[in-house]
């Protein structure tokens, strides 16, 4: 046999060889053939079996997108006048349009709607009543003109649960704040908020708020929506949003009412947080807001607390 004959041999049996490889590749599939679920699960409960300091794989933070899973927030309108009682109506849509009727409960709540203004100011969280046709609504301070970001907190019937965010604009003379410095302590209507914790980046971080008043630790923290506190952090750079709930719950034998509340916090990257914990005493939900910056060295001095304005919604 000569030369060109051996080299077109060794090539058609090369070819059936490759050939063979595709066919077992195309039967077998890629390892990663089933497509990520991308629905940020640090915007629910930590749970008390959550390991500080591990790793994340799924840093994706909820609110950024209007549309998610086949969702779709729908204001009634966009644009509203400024106000101290401005009702807001909304739907949570199916893909068909078809207005969602049916939800879960998350701590005591079928939907959890976070109001803010771009700048941080305004901050509210209310729960709004729906009716049968689908519409949820519920009354909003909008006496601060601006761009405000309005999320929906929810898991629909039979779905997995989902953070939707859309923007309200609100007419006005807009006064923009800058965003308020780091803060190891705020303080609102006479408590004193102390937070404690570092944030790391793509690691799941435990972070304890101790509330006091006069000096004195609180101790008797009353359960709001079926815990001591809930806490609402927001990234400065777009308003990528983390709800997450504290290690235990009321009643269980092991969670004290205070003074700490420890909660365990995934930040998808480094920069800029704000915080805004929810607590109740004395029948009295009360929000304490903090500036967090993720990825801060320990030990970095901290400036003077922060005085909150009182009257922050429910």
């Amino acid at each position: 046999m000569n030369a060109s004959s051996k080299f077109a041999g060794f090539t058609v049996g090369l070819a059936a060889v490759f050939a063979l490889a595709l066919g077992a590749g195309a039967a077998l599939g890629p390892e990663d053939a089933t497509p990520a679920d991308t629905h940020d699960t640090s915007t629910h409960d930590a749970g008390p079996d959550s390991t500080a300091g591990a790793p994340v794989a799924d840093q994706t933070p909820g609110g950024l997108m209007v549309t998610d899973s086949g969702y779709t927030l729908a204001l009634d309108t966009a644009q509203v006048a400024a106000g101290a009682d401005v009702p807001l109506r909304f739907r949570i849509l199916e893909a068909d349009g078809v207005p969602v009727t049916r939800y879960v409960d998350s701590h005591e709540k079928q939907l959890h709607l976070i109001a803010v203004r771009r700048d941080m100011a305004g901050f509210q969280h209310v729960h709004p009543t729906l009716d049968a046709a689908g519409t949820w609504s519920v009354p909003l301070d909008l006496t601060r003109a601006g761009v405000y970001r309005v999320f929906a907190d929810f898991t629909p019937d039979g779905g997995d649960g989902l953070t939707l965010g859309a923007d309200l604009q609100v007419a006005g003379a807009y006064d923009p704040q800058p965003l308020p410095p780091v803060a190891a302590t705020a303080v609102v209507d006479g408590y004193t908020v102390t937070l404690d914790g570092i944030l790391t980046p793509g690691q799941a971080s435990k972070v304890t708020l101790a509330v006091s008043r006069d000096g004195q630790p609180v101790t008797d923290l009353q359960p709001y929506l079926g815990a001591y506190g809930h806490l609402v952090a927001l990234r400065a750079a777009d308003l990528g949003y983390l709800h997450v709930h504290p290690d235990g719950h009321p009643g269980d034998g092991v969670t004290a009412p205070g003074p700490g509340i420890n909660f365990v916090v995934t930040t998808p990257s480094a920069g800029d947080y704000r915080l805004f914990l929810d607590f109740q005493h004395d029948g009295v939900v009360r929000t304490a807001e903090f500036t967090l910056t993720a990825g801060n060295v320990p030990g970095a001095a901290a400036p003077a607390a922060e005085p909150m304005p009182a009257g922050h919604g429910h």
